[in-house]
C-alpha cells in the first residue's frame, strides 16, 4: 500500500512537472539540432478576412474601421462578416459598410461560431483564409506578414501572437502566462508543428479549411489538425500581433477558459488518431504533451496531495512537502479571495494556476456528464 502512495506520489508531481516545465524543456533542447525555419517572402495571394459575430453591435462598427485601414491590395483582399444570426443591430451595422466592399454572411440560425464560420469559408474565393474576432484590433500590416509563412509550401496555418491592451486602448505588458504560451509557440514552430492557434487571429490555407471543417469542433485547434492531416504543419508568427482587451471580470475569464478547454477536449476526442505514433511520430507526442498532460494536471495535483497526506501519516519525512503543497494552495487561495494581493508576483502566480486547473477540472465535469459546447457567446471585454 505504502509502495502504490509512494508512487502515485510521484508520478503525480512528475506529470505537474512535465507538463509545464518539461516538455518546453525538451523542445528547447531539441530545437539546437532540430528546426524547421519557414520561407518567408513578400507575396499577395487572395485573401478573404472573416469576421465572426454574434449580437456585436457595440462593437462591429470598430472592427470594420480597423479592418478596412488594414494595408493589402484591394483586389486581392475581400471581407466577409459571418453573423450567427444576430438579434441587434450587427447585421444592419455590417450592411451599411456593403459599398466598402464588405459582404455579410447570415446564419438562418443560431448553430454556433464554427458553424457561422463555414458558411463563410464556403463562399470565400480567396487563396488564404484569415480569421479574427470582433475584439481583436490588428495593426496596417497584418496580412502583410501573416501571408508572408504560406510562401513555405509546408505551411498550413499560421497563428498570431496575443498582445493585451489596457481598458484605456494602451498597450500593456505580457503576463508570465502569456510569455510562457508564446515561448512554447516558437519552440513548437522551430522543431516541428504548432498544436494549437490564436483563435483571435489566425490563418491558413482555403484548402485546408473547405476540406476538413467541422461546424461542431473548435476551429483554431482543429485546423492545426487538418493541416498535419495533409501533411502540413501550423507556425507562429512573432510579426503578427492581436491586440485584445483582458477580461476584467475574473469570473467572466474562469468561464471562458471553461469553455476553451471544453471545446479543446471535444476536439482532442475525435483526433485520436493523430495520437498514433506510427504515423505521426513527433506531432503524437507534442499533442499528447500539449494538451492531455496539461489537461490532466488537476487531477495530478489532487493525487499528490491526497498522497502526500497519506504517507506524511505514515511517515514523517513527507511532512516538509505536505507544507510545501499546502503553504501554495493557502498561498492562491488567499489572492483568490483578497484581489488586493495578486499584485504581488509571490501570489499571483500560485492564484493563476490554481484558477486555470480548477478550470480545467470543471470543463472534464462537463465533458464527462455528456455536455458538447457548440453554441458560442463572446466574451465581453
Amino acid at each position: 500500500m505504502m509502495i502504490a502512495l509512494e508512487v502515485g506520489l510521484v508520478l503525480s508531481l512528475g506529470l505537474v512537472v512535465y507538463a509545464y516545465a518539461g516538455y518546453p524543456a525538451i523542445l528547447a533542447a531539441m530545437a539546437f539540432v532540430r528546426t524547421r525555419p519557414i520561407r518567408k517572402a513578400d507575396i499577395t495571394p487572395s485573401v478573404t478576412f472573416i469576421i465572426t459575430a454574434y449580437n456585436e453591435d457595440k462593437r462591429i462598427g470598430e472592427k470594420l474601421r480597423n479592418t478596412l485601414a488594414i494595408d493589402y491590395p484591394k483586389e486581392r483582399f475581400e471581407v466577409l462578416v459571418a453573423s450567427d444570426f444576430s438579434t441587434d443591430k450587427t447585421d444592419e451595422i455590417v450592411s451599411s459598410y456593403q459599398d466598402r466592399g464588405i459582404r455579410l454572411v447570415r446564419a438562418s440560425e443560431r448553430k454556433g461560431k464554427e458553424a457561422a464560420q463555414k458558411l463563410a469559408v464556403q463562399v470565400a474565393g480567396g487563396e488564404i483564409l484569415v480569421f479574427s474576432d470582433v475584439a481583436t484590433i490588428l495593426p496596417e500590416n497584418a496580412v502583410r506578414n501573416i501571408v508572408k509563412n504560406f510562401h513555405d509550401e509546408t505551411v498550413g496555418c499560421v497563428s498570431s501572437v496575443d498582445r493585451f491592451i489596457n481598458q484605456d486602448g494602451r498597450v500593456s505588458g505580457e503576463g508570465a502566462y502569456v510569455k510562457y504560451e508564446m515561448f512554447l509557440r516558437s519552440m513548437e514552430t522551430r522543431v516541428n508543428s504548432l498544436v494549437g492557434l490564436s483563435g483571435s487571429f489566425f490563418a491558413a490555407r482555403s484548402t485546408v479549411c473547405k476540406q476538413g471543417w467541422s461546424e461542431n469542433l473548435q476551429s483554431d485547434f482543429n485546423t492545426v489538425l487538418n493541416s498535419v492531416r495533409a501533411g502540413l504543419r501550423g507556425v507562429a508568427d512573432g510579426d503578427s500581433p492581436g491586440y485584445y482587451k483582458n477580461i476584467a471580470d475574473e469570473r467572466k475569464e474562469f468561464d471562458r477558459k471553461v469553455r476553451t478547454v471544453l471545446r479543446g477536449i471535444s476536439v482532442f476526442m475525435k483526433s485520436l488518431g493523430l495520437v498514433n505514433p506510427m504515423r505521426y511520430p513527433l506531432f503524437a507526442w507534442q499533442l499528447l504533451s500539449h494538451k492531455l498532460c496539461r489537461w490532466l494536471v488537476p487531477f495530478a495535483m489532487l493525487i499528490a496531495l491526497m498522497t502526500n497526506a497519506l504517507l506524511t501519516a505514515a511517515f514523517g519525512r513527507y511532512g516538509l512537502l505536505l507544507v510545501l503543497q499546502t503553504v501554495f494552495y493557502a498561498v492562491a487561495l488567499s489572492g483568490l479571495c483578497w484581489r488586493s494581493l495578486l499584485r504581488l508576483p509571490a501570489v499571483k502566480l500560485p492564484a493563476f494556476f490554481v484558477l486555470v486547473n480548477a478550470s480545467i477540472f470543471k470543463a472534464w465535469v462537463r465533458y464527462w456528464s455528456g455536455e458538447r459546447l457548440v453554441v458560442w457567446e463572446p466574451s465581453k471585454r
